[in-house]
């Protein structure tokens, strides 16, 4: 059997999951980058998909011209800044820093220099595809949960301390965060480096991770309503104007003027609206904030104004170089790392949908086994530089930025190395990070009541393949929402943490966190509930999605190269010399975890199937 055709197979529990186009994606994500991620999840006919193939301007490892990457990594850079940033925006406030501190300028400053080092680290030397690394909303939900065992001290009691204590009240909660991710983040290269990767994905079918993800959206409605309600007139305004943009105006091509070494100048068309709808949004609303301020209109300590947060930006420094362990040496504790788990584990799965929808809008084959690991191992190596520089979040894979190279027909490896290297310059630049925590607060709410929901859809949407006539999947489907939401509620109220009592308070510890997380909640009773009960895979939703991605990894149209675009970047000759490498699971040549059928042809790649021992 050729390692080609042996690598290009997914195992079973990895096609069971490539519906689940996250975003989280992880991370937040406004709707227009939905419609974009629709092609990224298999919901465009196939067909359609070869066409957009063939119409791939770069691939994978196609080089553009410098300027052009330039070009390109800011279009990328304009689509994940705002979700990068929206994690110091949420944190700020549960770490216990005030509204005018400085220090929100270098949280938001480390985010996007970490992000652009994890970016480059993936795409050079993990799964080697264009794909772009950032802070995750699945680290959100266990991070309030571990926060609110720590509450904060009324306003009035935090201004009357000096600088000193300020600034260990909020550093302390920050390295207990930093601690969890750290060490939760080893799960994760462990779960790369050995390829356990398809054993844990095969339990996790649509029905099992729809309230997982659902339920990431749900638990932060009251984050994106208490930064809404600082302003409702302009967090209106945004969340109209980002409708506005990104759904009623999405279509329509906007003329400009391009030139081309070809046609000279010319006039080219853009839909300028679907690709910049967050960016004009915030402009907008924030120039409205800033007439409003000019004309005294807002009250003087009203959140919407723009000069009262003219102190993150005026102390700011001009340069400012994040390092690892700025707020101090990480602290661990049990509860925390048992909460980071439950987001890491999130993070895998998402991570995995992301690869294979990615490698099909770049024109890469299928991510054989040796990329998967690799990829989920570096990306586990970076949730660690997160927790070690303080970012107070973890990273994973952004699908609005796939969903950018189907719009762009961009697919280059190249350009996101150069994004990254803009993200890491762009997180030198002090007083760049301290301009986006002034954003004023109301705006941002707005931004938050549109993404919050759509990573709520996101999660309902996993279930388009799933019979929803079943008694029994109306049950696995509602049981778990409903007992996440209702539990973790619950347990957030200060009356009922009292009602954990083990005799252990390490033991109180831990199981407060990991009640007061929903997604913990939904994922164990989805889990436990999709794979005990009687069920045919048509019925929960496997066979409509095992067939529909063997019909693209069928379609010779939808690949623009071979699996040599998986290799690392050097050191080749040197990897397929060593016959130990194969035995290596993120090695390139990795083969001996793998038994095969001799009762197969050896000309038909499908009809040899590949079994892992994991």
């Amino acid at each position: 059997m050729s390692e080609t055709c042996s690598s290009s197979k997914m195992e079973n529990g990895e096609q069971d999951v490539l519906q689940q186009g996250h975003d989280e994606r992880s991370e937040l994500r406004p709707p227009d980058e939905e419609t974009a991620s629709n092609e990224v999840e298999g919901l465009m006919p196939i067909h359609e998909k070869a066409d957009s193939q063939k119409a791939l301007l770069y691939s994978v490892d196609d080089t553009p011209p410098w300027y052009q990457c330039i070009l390109f990594g800011l279009q990328h850079y304009l689509m994940m800044v705002e979700s990068v940033i929206s994690v110091p925006f949420l944190l700020a406030p549960l770490m216990c820093i005030q509204d005018t501190n400085p220090v929100r300028g270098q949280m938001a400053s480390t985010i996007i220099f970490v992000s652009g080092l994890i970016t480059f680290l993936q795409s050079t030397f993990g799964i080697r595809l264009p794909i772009v690394q950032g802070g995750s909303a699945s680290f959100l939900s266990p991070t309030i949960a571990i926060l609110t065992l720590m509450p904060c001290p009324i306003t009035a009691d935090v201004d009357a301390l000096t600088p000193e204590e300020q600034e260990e009240l909020w550093q302390s909660r920050m390295r207990e965060i930093q601690g969890g991710i750290c060490v939760a983040a080893i799960f994760q290269v462990l779960v790369g480096c050995t390829g356990m990767v398809g054993s844990i994905l095969r339990f996790l079918t649509p029905l099992a991770m729809m309230p997982t993800i659902t339920l990431i959206g749900l638990s932060l409605f009251s984050v994106a309503a208490e930064m809404a309600a600082k302003h409702w007139g302009i967090s209106m305004l945004t969340m109209f104007l980002l409708l506005l943009f990104s759904q009623y105006l999405g279509e329509i091509d906007v003329p400009f003027c391009t030139y081309s070494k070809k046609e000279g100048f010319h006039m080219s068309r853009y839909k300028f609206f679907k690709l910049f709808p967050v960016l004009m949004a915030v402009c907008i609303s924030w120039s409205f904030c800033a007439i409003l301020t000019y004309a005294d209109v807002l009250d003087e300590n009203s959140p919407a104004r723009t000069d009262s947060m003219g102190k993150i930006v005026g102390e700011a420094p001009w340069i400012y170089v994040p390092y690892p362990f700025q707020w101090g040496v990480p602290t661990v504790t049990l509860a925390s790392v048992i909460g980071m788990l439950v987001a890491v584990f999130t993070s895998i799965i998402e991570s995995v949908a992301d690869y294979h929808a990615c490698a099909r809008l770049a024109g890469a084959p299928p991510p054989p086994n040796h990329a998967l690991n690799r990829g989920i191992a570096v990306e586990g190596i970076g949730c660690i530089l997160a927790g070690l520089w303080g970012t107070g979040n973890g990273t994973t894979s952004y699908s609005q930025n796939i969903g950018a190279i189907g719009i762009t027909k961009v697919g280059s490896r190249r350009v996101i190395q150069y994004l990254a290297f803009m993200l890491m310059l762009c997180g030198l630049v002090g007083k760049l990070g301290g301009f986006f925590m002034a954003i004023p607060a109301p705006i941002v709410g707005g931004i938050f009541c549109l993404v919050f929901p759509m990573i709520t859809a996101v999660g309902i949407s996993t279930l388009h393949s799933v019979n929803l006539n079943s008694t029994r999947n109306l049950l696995v489907i509602g049981l778990p929402l409903f007992f996440g939401l209702m539990i973790s509620m619950w347990f957030r109220e200060e009356a009922h943490v009292s009602t954990v009592d083990t005799g252990s308070p390490l033991a109180n510890q831990v199981l407060l966190v990991l009640l007061k997380t929903p997604m913990f909640i939904g994922s164990v009773l989805g889990i436990l509930l999709d794979n005990t009960l009687a069920g045919t895979d048509e019925e929960r939703g496997l066979t409509h999605v095992k067939n529909q991605h063997k019909k693209v990894d069928e379609d010779p149209s939808l690949i623009a190269c071979d699996e040599s675009c998986y290799d690392l970047p050097f050191g080749m000759s040197l990897i397929r010399r060593w016959k130990i490498m194969r035995w290596i699971p993120i090695s390139p040549t990795f083969t001996r975890w793998r038994k095969k059928d001799n009762s197969t042809s050896s000309g038909d790649c499908e009809d040899k199937k590949i079994e892992t021992i994991f």
